[in-house]
């Protein structure tokens, strides 16, 4: 961590029109959460002594959604530019230590990355780089004889030769806070974009013989942007494989860690194994020895030690106890949605929905269902995934008979209950 206080100025104001989308850019999601938002959490490592997001486009959408009490907000209208944008968070900053500047769409640079940064400038300015063997697009870095940074020079303002240098500036700068209101005063537009340029302050710094330090980034998908949907699904899949990654090297066995979906925050035991094709949204726990069959989606579930779950189930806001085997009846029909054992139905069937699976653990009824203009079939699972038996409808007596069952299935030792309820004007359900 640095010596000296940090402040963190992320800038997210951005339209993104290559988006093509109506949500504001920074609010695309990125392994289940908001660009802007991986942003301010990993600021939020840094223990900044202020955390300011600058908006623009977006407006309320963006404040609403990542709202917290340790962010400050301020709104950049019209936008003129990166050290226009700085600029309009002045107000909320303090003149002491460095101030960190951050992208709302840049979501996947490490904090010891930021660390390093802070570190190579406590005593003047640092700017991270990075060497790129097609640096288009980019801002370049001059360096003079000795090797020392002079300037940076956007591309659209670059000599031919300037344009075949291949450090590039990628937009994160740590800045001596005392310098900085003086220095973004300073700015002028003329350029070719007609903008106020954060990056021409690297030349007033010099000019003032404030020393101007480079850092480099471990990963170059540490500071790639998102301008595209095409860049936001090379980011995911980046993303998703660092997740991968990283719950290998703490023990859990993946069958192929190129197909996993984590959307959200997933913490497990140990000896854990998770089979091809699974997504995990919201906040899921795995215990020890739990084994997820291929094509689950799991979403805020916590499962007990020791638990099995085969293939294509789907748990919403469910706990499963340890040592179970979960699995759904076969040749599903119709719109369907999956009920857990923590909720209720009452007034047969949501509008729109035919079919609904009820999941019971062996213990618990839902004394509450409603079987008007509902046909009710059950399925149970013996210990053994291959024995399923069907039953045809059970009527009017639904209620009594899925108590009875379920105390049954605590007494036999069956693993699991589902029923599956379809109106009436639904074709029968099949076993399998």
């Amino acid at each position: 961590m640095a010596e000296t206080p940090v402040q963190v100025v992320i800038l997210a104001a951005g339209q993104g029109k290559r988006m093509h989308s109506n949500l504001p850019k920074v609010l695309h999601p990125v392994a289940g959460k908001p660009l802007v938002q991986h942003v301010i959490d990993t600021a939020r490592t840094l223990a900044p002594a202020k955390l300011v997001v600058v908006y623009g486009h977006g407006g309320e959408v963006v404040r609403s959604t990542v709202a917290a009490p340790d962010v400050s907000w301020a709104r950049q209208e019209p936008q003129l530019g990166t050290g226009h944008a700085v600029a309009q968070a002045l107000p909320a900053l303090a003149g002491a230590g460095q101030t960190l500047v951050l992208y709302g769409d840049v979501p996947l640079t490490l904090a010891s990355t930021l660390k390093r940064l802070l570190q190579a400038g406590r005593d003047g300015l640092s700017v991270l780089t990075m060497e790129l063997s097609d640096p288009t697009g980019y801002g370049r870095i001059v360096r003079d004889g000795a090797g020392n940074v002079r300037r940076i020079v956007e591309e659209k303002d670059a000599t031919p030769e300037e344009k075949a240098i291949r450090e590039v500036n990628t937009g994160i700068m740590a800045i001596p806070s005392a310098r900085l209101g003086d220095w973004l005063g300073r700015l002028s537009n003329t350029n070719a974009q007609g903008e106020y340029y954060l990056t021409d302050i690297v030349a007033l710094a010099v000019a003032e013989g404030i020393p101007v330090r480079t850092a480099h980034p471990d990963n170059q998908w540490e500071v790639l942007g998102v301008n595209s949907k095409v860049q936001l699904a090379e980011l995911e899949r980046v993303q998703q494989r660092n997740l991968a990654d990283a719950m290998l090297v703490a023990g859990v066995r993946l069958a192929d860690p190129h197909r996993i979906d984590v959307r959200g925050d997933l913490t497990h035991g140990r000896d854990v194994f998770i089979d091809v094709g699974c997504v995990f949204e919201g906040r899921v726990e795995l215990g020890d020895a739990v084994e997820v069959g291929p094509y689950c989606v799991l979403k805020d579930v916590k499962v007990g030690a020791g638990a099995q779950i085969a293939a294509f189930c789907h748990f919403d806001d469910a706990t499963i106890g340890p040592d179970a085997a979960h699995r759904i009846p076969l040749n599903r029909q119709g719109r369907a949605v999956q009920i857990s054992p923590a909720r209720m139905l009452a007034g047969g069937l949501p509008e729109g929905v035919d079919d609904v699976v009820v999941m019971l653990d062996g213990k618990q009824a839902f004394a509450s269902i409603d079987p008007a203009g509902l046909d009710i079939y059950w399925g149970a699972y013996l210990g053994t995934p291959e024995q399923l038996l069907v039953s045809g409808p059970l009527g009017d007596v639904a209620e009594e008979i899925i108590r009875v069952r379920a105390d049954a299935a605590a007494r036999l030792g069956w693993v699991f209950d589902t029923y599956l309820l379809r109106r009436r004007d639904r074709e029968p359900a099949r076993g399998g």
